[in-house]
């Protein structure tokens, strides 16, 4: 997975490295769409609720643009392009699953922490499928399990060995996490298209 990434990244380096950097500019501008937050009086509180409302949808389309555009860069390299960063299609669904989907991993976090790993990965998959084809939260959810069966100690090592990469991209003087970042995020998107092609291998597999 890691191979695949670094790979298409060295296809366009410069090129997802822009990306990447319009992606934390305008996800930190929407990060501080609070900031009146701490004020009392009457216009102050209605910034501060416009500016969280703004934000949180806005930190939203931003996370779905992200994986709309590393679904297109891992499947066309070449023909990825920065206008991949808008998919707001499946917006209602997207954020109903991230609710639903958080709140099974709490819950799961507060059963002995395991639980909540293991349904984290269970469902990591379920903002892909959303955005990749087009399912609403049930059906992705369930795909996701389906895809994931067999498969969550690999994943947890990949999700490891991603997260210590991005730690080496982050003592690189930050800079690091310019490369690291795209090439965790194609990994996951390759490990996300193996399994699918992996699990429909199987259910077309002829009956014994």
């Amino acid at each position: 997975m890691l191979r695949f990434g670094w790979e298409t990244f060295k296809k366009r380096p410069w090129f997802f490295i822009g990306v990447m950097a319009v992606i934390w500019v305008v996800s930190g501008v929407f990060s501080q769409m609070s900031s009146y937050a701490n004020e009392t009086s009457g216009a102050a509180v209605v910034f501060a609720l416009v500016g969280v409302f703004v934000g949180v949808v806005g930190q939203l389309l931003v996370k779905m643009g992200t994986i709309s555009f590393t679904l297109k860069a891992h499947d066309a390299p070449e023909a990825a392009r920065f206008e991949d960063l808008w998919a707001p299609e499946k917006f209602w669904s997207y954020f109903l699953a991230s609710i639903l989907v958080g709140l099974i991993v709490v819950v799961g976090i507060l059963l002995l922490i395991v639980p909540g790993i293991m349904w984290a990965l269970r469902f990591m998959f379920v903002p892909y499928l959303i955005i990749d084809r087009k399912l609403d939260v049930s059906a992705a959810m369930r795909e996701s399990s389906r895809i994931t069966l067999g498969h969550k100690w690999q994943l947890l090592g990949l999700v490891v060995v991603l997260g210590l990469l991005n730690i080496l991209g982050l003592l690189a003087l930050v800079v690091g996490l310019l490369v690291t970042v795209p090439v965790t995020m194609l990994a996951v998107v390759h490990a996300y298209r193996t399994l699918e092609h992996s699990a429909s291998e199987v259910a077309l597999a002829p009956a014994v």
